[in-house]
């Protein structure tokens, strides 16, 4: 790919001028005295390749699952005078696959600090709860297509544009987020991963989004504070679910299915504290659902160092349905539901940290389905790495990850930081 040879080839010039005084080239110093504020930008550029490696390929694909080359700005304006802060974060990217450049704006917005309070308007990225790849009241949109294809862990979480405020105090912190346009979890298109469609026999397939109404905006709202050296949050969560839901016309010989997303309410909690000299993890969410029925969500994770340099994790997922009213026969799940699993993240530093060695493995003891992504990262300076990895998926193809066997893929990624 034109990035994995252009990257390296910048990454000796870059240094070089890195290597000099940190206060910038004289056109940065005049430009940036002259600016009525304080203006900050750095990034990155980025260069990935993923590969299909079962033989196997989607109807119209290729061999290639993902090819980009992405060019990512971080800009902050703070002015001198202490007004609003604006933030922008997004990357220009070319799709080798389709041939096309695009942009991806991550997050951008306007924020502004009143006394405990801060205001901010625009397009955030939001990180509740304390799972590790599974995720409870982190109810806010995934990008799985942008994890499974091999991306940083960055790019699994999609921004939403909303109000957010949030306030701290000895008390209690708060933070709020009012989201007026429905943003759904991006899944792997049929494109470029074999996926399983559970009414793929039928001719016609529409979609329903929920309409841009002021009676659609979702809240969100977390409490936050310290007790007793713990870590623990209040959730509360109004709006629709993220993945989207398939209902057929009739329940006999259907000839239409249509795709919406049902309205959901979620009500949970979470501690994380230190124990056992390590990290002790608990979260619980309450679905409250109409349709599909309403669930029950826990999860439990540790993590320690075990010894040096080596961090090793361990988690449990499950959903357990709860005493809810049967869903219609009409209602099928478009992507399969989770059930419960088991997970283990390892981690180890090599060669005074310039070589990280990273696995994940989830696997469902009842589904009997699993997801493995090993992953080894090499920091060649201060500024260039390159990383190599694997998804690899298995199970029936009725099941959470087993829908996408078939679809294994090894990626290659290098990244220059500026």
């Amino acid at each position: 790919m034109l990035a994995l040879c252009f990257l390296q080839a910048a990454a000796t010039g870059a240094d070089a001028q890195s290597s000099g005084s940190g206060a910038g080239t004289p056109l940065q110093q005049t430009v940036a005295a002259a600016l009525p504020f304080d203006l900050n930008v750095h990034g990155f550029l980025l260069g990935i390749g993923t590969g299909r490696v079962t033989g196997e390929q989607p109807p119209g694909g290729n061999p290639f699952a993902l090819g980009e080359e992405r060019a990512r700005f971080n800009v902050t304006a703070e002015p001198s005078s202490g007004g609003p802060e604006v933030v922008i974060k997004g990357d220009l990217l070319y799709d080798n696959i389709g041939n096309a450049v695009d942009d991806d704006l991550r997050e951008a917005y306007v924020t502004r600090s009143l006394g405990p309070l801060d205001v901010s308007v625009g397009r955030h990225i939001v990180t509740w709860g304390v799972g590790d790849l599974f995720f409870i009241n982190d109810v806010f949109p995934k990008d799985w297509y942008s994890y499974f294809s091999g991306l940083p862990m960055e790019y699994l979480k999609l921004g939403v544009d909303s109000l957010r405020m949030t306030y701290s105090s000895q008390v209690m912190n708060a933070d709020f987020l009012a989201i007026p346009f429905v943003t759904s979890d991006n899944f792997p298109p049929p494109s470029r991963f074999l996926m399983f469609n559970p009414l793929a026999t039928l001719p016609n397939q529409r979609q329903s989004e929920p309409a841009t109404r002021l009676s659609d905006t979702e809240v969100a709202l977390r409490l936050y504070r310290n007790v007793m050296d713990s870590d623990v949050s209040l959730y509360f969560y109004n709006g629709f679910w993220n993945e989207p839901f398939l209902e057929r016309n009739r329940l006999i010989s259907p000839t239409t299915a249509t795709q919406f997303y049902p309205r959901l309410r979620v009500y949970g909690a979470s501690m994380q504290r230190n124990l056992f000299d390590g990290v002790v993890s608990l979260e619980t969410g309450y679905y409250d659902s109409a349709e599909p029925n309403s669930e029950w969500r826990l999860l439990a994770g540790y993590q320690r160092e075990v010894w040096q340099d080596f961090t090793a994790g361990l988690q449990f997922y499950g959903e357990f349905a709860a005493h809810s009213k049967p869903s219609p026969d009409s209602l099928v799940v478009a992507y399969p539901p989770a059930d419960q699993f088991i997970s283990t993240r390892l981690t180890q530093l090599l060669d005074y940290q310039t070589w990280t060695l990273s696995l994940f493995a989830a696997y469902s003891p009842g589904h009997r389905d699993y997801f493995v992504r090993p992953m080894v990262t090499y920091q060649a300076t201060d500024r260039l790495s390159v990383y190599l990895g694997a998804s690899i998926f298995g199970g029936p193809k009725s099941t959470f990850f087993g829908e996408f066997d078939g679809s294994d893929v090894v990626f290659l990624g290098v990244r220059f930081d500026y």
